[in-house]
């Protein structure tokens, strides 16, 4: 059952001002709106919640964990319901990321148990080295305080509220202070229950978490400018996050802001596979580009392939293909006006040529499909940057040397695809270290959408795909965000943390 209200430290808290939610069906619910005082209440008692939470044992968090999760699956169909309502989504998607969240959560649970994650070292004393002795040293992953996360508009549970970036800090020892998306209020207030009730059952401090509804742009710099938060998660808007990225270095005392931002996740279909199979390409590319209505920040929106007769075929397989999806509902009114701003914008690139144009308004969307050269893509930086929602760009190189050109000019990107065939290994080999150099993940004979929670994921890439190219907001290397090493130095062993 809704409340409509803020969850700070255990506290169920009213606001002075409400905003009205915007389904995309069902009735709106008021929600209150945040405040700074209420960022300022949630750090402090984050920050209280701290001491005795990063000493838990990890075996105790790990069941804080597998609560969390249980507690969701309870609400399974109540989430389920609101969020089809909230955002359009169907309820199989929102079934699946239910799955997805409660198994990243018990994913956490698993890691942190292993201890793995701690890195400890130890460089034994050596009283007797000349000219000088060393000391006795071991290092360890200590958790670094409260964290602030800001939900995703795109995925409401998976992203948001208990979702990575959440579970990832909670498993880090870190107490955690939510903003949540203003898209999704009703999906995030349920799973702000489920997590306060586990919370509750295991006997935690209440500032372990905290949820702060809508508010405007002040909470969000009330929430990076805090002096007891130590670091801040965030998926969203390029322009958005690169604004508290700099609020967090402009700080007196600077904190990390692992943002991810944006990506065109381009393809490289090389001659071989294309001339094999570019009708299956263009089929397996228009399922990706045009899934969820294209609102995925793994949404390959670029296609390059080398000019001729095997590039007319992809194209007019690709025109078939994604002319065959019908409108989708977009998660919110101003998601699909950028949708088609930017829809406006590509049209408008030099030398870009339709190859399929639909017609959306309000709040669908319809799949939108354009060319260009390389030469044209080269020379136009605005085509290299990304349209959330389904419009595909295949950009057309002379030849290999010229797609190399285009993958070098390429921005930090989430993912690079390669579709390729025996025959395409020495263009590939080209091309590798180029990609490495550009994106977090390289991909072949597969499309983007979909990321694995697993140890090995990395989901993240060089500036502007997330702000620190060095970590992921997907998979279990999430929690080393939180954490910081910390040396001790001929301190007795019964002092040094085992259980972090």
């Amino acid at each position: 059952m809704l409340t409509g209200r803020h969850l700070i430290a255990g506290d169920w808290v009213m606001g002075e001002a409400t905003f009205a939610s915007q389904p995309a069906s069902g009735e709106a619910h008021d929600f209150s709106v945040g405040t700074p005082a209420h960022v300022d209440r949630a750090a402090r008692a984050a920050e209280e919640a701290f001491w005795s939470f990063s000493s838990l044992t990890r075996e105790a968090r790990a069941r804080f964990l597998e609560r969390i999760a249980a507690e969701i699956e309870v609400r399974g169909a109540e989430i389920t319901e609101i969020g089809h309502q909230e955002t359009g989504l169907p309820t199989a998607r929102l079934e699946g990321e239910r799955g997805r969240t409660v198994g990243q959560l018990r994913l956490f649970a698993s890691h942190i148990r292993k201890g793995d994650y701690l890195d400890r070292r130890h460089d034994a004393a050596l009283p007797d080295r000349a000219p000088l002795p060393r000391p006795e040293l071991t290092l360890i992953q200590r958790p670094i305080g409260p964290v602030a996360v800001f939900g995703a508009s795109n995925f409401p549970l998976a992203f948001s509220v208990a979702g990575g970036d959440t579970a990832s800090a909670l498993a880090a020892g870190c107490p955690v202070v939510v903003k949540g998306h203003s898209a999704h209020p009703g999906t995030g207030e349920l799973v702000a229950q489920a997590i306060d009730a586990a919370i509750k059952a295991e006997g935690l401090h209440p500032g372990v978490f905290s949820l702060i509804q809508g508010g405007r742009r002040d909470v969000g710099e009330a929430l990076v400018k805090h002096p007891l938060i130590r670091a801040v998660g965030f998926t969203g808007s390029l322009v958005g996050g690169r604004a508290l990225f700099d609020l967090c270095a402009q700080r007196p005392d600077p904190i990390p802001f692992f943002g991810e931002l944006g990506s065109v996740n381009p393809m490289f279909l090389l001659p071989s596979a294309l001339k094999a199979r570019g009708g299956d390409l263009a089929k397996g590319w228009a399922g990706s580009l045009t899934m969820g209505a294209g609102q995925f920040c793994t949404n390959p929106g670029i296609a390059v392939v080398i000019d001729g007769p095997d590039a007319e075929a992809f194209v007019a397989a690709a025109r078939e293909a994604v002319g065959a999806v019908s409108a989708q509902t977009m998660l919110t009114d101003g998601i699909a006006a950028a949708y088609r701003d930017g829809q406006r914008r590509i049209a408008a690139g030099r030398g870009v040529r339709e190859v399929l144009v639909t017609s959306c308004d309000l709040r669908t969307a319809t799949p939108y499909l354009y060319e260009v050269s390389a030469a044209d893509w080269l020379a136009d930086h605005a085509l290299a940057e990304e349209v959330f929602g389904p419009l595909g760009l295949i950009v057309r190189a002379r030849d290999a040397d010229e797609m190399e050109r285009i993958a070098r000019s390429l921005q930090g990107q989430l993912t690079c695809t390669l579709h390729m065939d025996a025959a395409d290994t020495d263009h590939a080999r080209n091309l590798l270290p180029i990609l490495e150099r550009k994106a977090g993940r390289i991909i072949a004979n597969g499309f983007p959408t979909g990321v694995e929670v697993a140890d090995a994921m990395v989901h993240g890439g060089p500036y502007p795909a997330s702000t620190n190219f060095g970590h992921t907001s997907v998979g279990t290397m999430a929690i080393r965000r939180w954490l910081r090493p910390v040396c001790y130095q001929n301190l007795p062993t019964d002092l040094i943390p085992e259980s972090a």
